[in-house]
């Protein structure tokens, strides 16, 4: 009788420390090769997953950035999740005005230089389409997610318009892609996926068509 609470105290802290191990192995690299209707490899495309898990564990990211230099957004497309805020710091010689009319995201910061003092809060998923006042040619994108898992197509190296999810929990998504060459408005390519547990490591292919240069 002397021996069975220890033994039972063992095997408890056994089973916590074999937990997170077990729970690692079911997590997942998705590898999603994004190319055009014509079999060619794109970057810059935002490939996400999405589930009821996924919302429930997102977080606000914290110290972005989306920059003006040499009068262009940069980067050109950021990818954010919920809740996260922005700031626009401005490099350039010349002032900005920051600004999106679009559903996700209203906002405006007038003529300025440096950077502001206050961030922007991107609390609503969606796409926002950000442009400057005085500089026409001056275009941005900022996708706001309902997720933690996302990532963007590559440009070069041996594996162009490929992008790699890490550490995926098993479970059943919705595999989105968007790309800033799709039409103003048009939802991002969605598809199942369901990553196995054990799996370590899934691959999709996603075939975006009708992209604007």
């Amino acid at each position: 009788m002397t021996t069975a609470k220890p033994l039972a105290l063992l095997r408890s802290v056994w089973v916590l420390a074999v937990a997170p191990l077990s729970l690692a192995a079911w997590s997942a690299t998705v590898q999603v090769d994004v190319r055009d209707g014509a079999g060619q490899p794109i970057s810059g495309a935002v490939v996400f997953l999405e589930s009821a898990q996924a919302q429930r564990v997102v977080r606000p990211l914290q110290g972005v950035e989306m920059a003006q230099e040499k009068k262009q957004f940069v980067p050109a497309v950021l990818a954010v999740t919920t809740g996260t805020e922005v700031h626009f710091p401005n490099h350039d010689a010349v002032r900005h005005h920051v600004y999106s009319f679009s559903a996700a995201k209203k906002f405006e910061i007038k003529l300025y230089k440096g950077t502001p003092s206050n961030p922007v809060l991107f609390d609503q998923p969606g796409v926002v389409l950000l442009g400057c006042n005085i500089h026409d040619q001056m275009v941005g994108w900022i996708l706001v997610l309902d997720t933690p898992y996302f990532a963007s197509s590559s440009a070069g190296g041996q594996q162009p318009g490929r992008a790699a999810l890490v550490q995926i929990p098993a479970g059943s998504y919705q595999l989105r892609t968007w790309h800033p060459g799709l039409a103003v408005g048009a939802p991002p390519l969605t598809q199942p996926l369901i990553v196995d547990a054990g799996a370590g490591e899934v691959r999709a292919s996603v075939r975006l068509t009708g992209l604007t240069p």
